[in-house]
C-alpha cells in the first residue's frame, strides 16, 4: 500500500492496481500541486461535506464516489458525478469493494452542514478503514490504514475500530479547535493500538497550526509504541 499526502487532509492511496483519493483539498500551505497534476484516482472518498474536503472533488468526477449518500447526491448535483459505489452510496459500518482495496465507512465525531445557498446536512461525517483484504477475514499478512477524517476522540475507536477492524496506521487531525488536537490524537492512537501514526488536518488555517513534534511527544507519553510517521507532502511512503 502507497500512501501520499497532499497536505490538510488530502491523501492518495494505491492498493494493488487500484488508487483511492480522500477529501481532495488542495488550496493548501504543505502541497504545490494543482489538482490537474495529480494522477487521476480510481476512486474518490469524501469523509464529509466541509469545503476543506471536498472543495476539489469536482475535478475528479470521472471517478467512482464513496461517501454517504446525502453527499452523494450533493456531488451529482453540484461537481457531476454519475457513478457511485452501490449506485447510492454507502453508509456506517458498511463494507465495499473497490478495485483491489476494501473500504469500510466508520463513525466520525464532527458536524457536516454544506454550506451552500440553501445550507444542508451531509448526514453523519465518517472515517474510512482501506484494507487490502476483506475486513472479516483472518490474515496477517494484510494491510489496513485507518483515516479517522474529522473527529474528536471517541470510544468507538477503541472498541470496535481498534480491536474489530484491527488497522496496521492510523491517520488521525491534530490541528485541535475543529478536531482534535494532539493530546487526544495520541489517546486515540494508544486505543488503536497501530503500529504507526500519521498526523493530517493541521497548519492549515492560523486556529490549527500546530507542531507535530508535540504530537510524537504525546505519543510517547501515553506508552504507546507505535511509531509517528510526519510525512512530506507529494511524497509517497510505503506501508
Amino acid at each position: 500500500m502507497q500512501v501520499t499526502w497532499h497536505g490538510h487532509s488530502t491523501w492518495h492511496v494505491t492498493v494493488g492496481e487500484t488508487a483511492l483519493l480522500i477529501d481532495p483539498f488542495f488550496d493548501n500551505p504543505k502541497t504545490d500541486l494543482e489538482p490537474a497534476d495529480v494522477d487521476a484516482p480510481d476512486y474518490v472518498l469524501l469523509t464529509h461535506g466541509h469545503a476543506d474536503h471536498i472543495a476539489h472533488a469536482g475535478e475528479f468526477s470521472e471517478a467512482t464516489l464513496v461517501a454517504t449518500p446525502e453527499i452523494v447526491s450533493y456531488c451529482e448535483a453540484e461537481f457531476g458525478f454519475e457513478d457511485a459505489v452501490g449506485g447510492m452510496g454507502m453508509n456506517l459500518g458498511g463494507t465495499v469493494e473497490c478495485g483491489d482495496a476494501f473500504v469500510t465507512m466508520v463513525r466520525a465525531d464532527h458536524t457536516n452542514g454544506i454550506m451552500t445557498e440553501n445550507d444542508s446536512s451531509g448526514g453523519m461525517p465518517a472515517g474510512f478503514v482501506i484494507s487490502d483484504i476483506e475486513p472479516t477475514e483472518d490474515s496477517d499478512d494484510s494491510t489496513t490504514l485507518y483515516n479517522a477524517g474529522d473527529t474528536s476522540l471517541m470510544s468507538e475507536m477503541r472498541d470496535v475500530i481498534g480491536d474489530h477492524l484491527e488497522p496496521d496506521a492510523a491517520i488521525v487531525p491534530i490541528g485541535d479547535h475543529f478536531t482534535m488536537g494532539p493530546k487526544q490524537a495520541a489517546v486515540a492512537i494508544d486505543w488503536l493500538d497501530v503500529d504507526y501514526a500519521i498526523p493530517q488536518h493541521y497548519d492549515t488555517f492560523p486556529p490549527i497550526e500546530q507542531d507535530p513534534e508535540e504530537f510524537t511527544s504525546e505519543v510517547k507519553a501515553t506508552g504507546s509504541s507505535a511509531d509517528v510517521v510526519v510525512p512530506e507532502a507529494d511524497e509517497p511512503f510505503h506501508l
